[in-house]
């Protein structure tokens, strides 16, 4: 592991650097609104999930400078006899900084988490576009292994 690198929950102060990280790519770039001042939505949902016990945003932190974001969603449910799974979703590392091993500690710490969360499970979801993101995953023990699906809901 990094020495140098911190990963830990989010604040609402880190929210203009994770806005401008989630914007920071080719799906992002068209969705998000990384403007100066941000629009009141990124902190009302920031303030959303800061109070939701089966949310959290994370950040990883390099040198005082934030390179990485992801949120994890817990889901308590009946199935797997009453089990809970964690969702892990936005996972985003620096562009300028891939391949030096920070989403690789970020995805550990978050297995950490889930399992100290009781978790029996973790999924996500990545575009069928990211190859080197589902190589990623699979290098870390994800295997593909349901069809996910969408709906843009108006």
């Amino acid at each position: 592991m990094n020495p140098n690198l911190t990963i830990r929950p989010a604040t609402i102060d880190d929210v203009p650097a994770v806005v401008q990280m989630l914007a920071d790519d080719f799906l992002g770039e068209q969705r998000e609104r990384p403007e100066d001042p941000l629009p009141e939505s990124y902190f009302e949902a920031f303030r959303e999930i800061e109070n939701d016990p089966n949310n959290e945003l994370v950040v990883a932190i390099l040198d005082e400078m934030i390179v990485g974001t992801f949120q994890l969603t817990y889901t308590p449910s009946l199935s797997f006899q009453g089990s809970t799974r964690c969702t892990v979703e936005s996972v985003r590392v620096d562009a300028k900084l891939r391949g030096q091993g920070i989403g690789r500690e970020m995805m550990l710490w978050a297995m950490e988490r889930a399992k100290e969360k009781g978790c029996v499970s973790m999924q996500l979801t990545t575009h069928s576009e990211r190859k080197d993101a589902h190589r990623f995953y699979e290098g870390l023990g994800f295997k593909s292994t349901h069809l996910g699906m969408k709906l843009t809901l108006e």
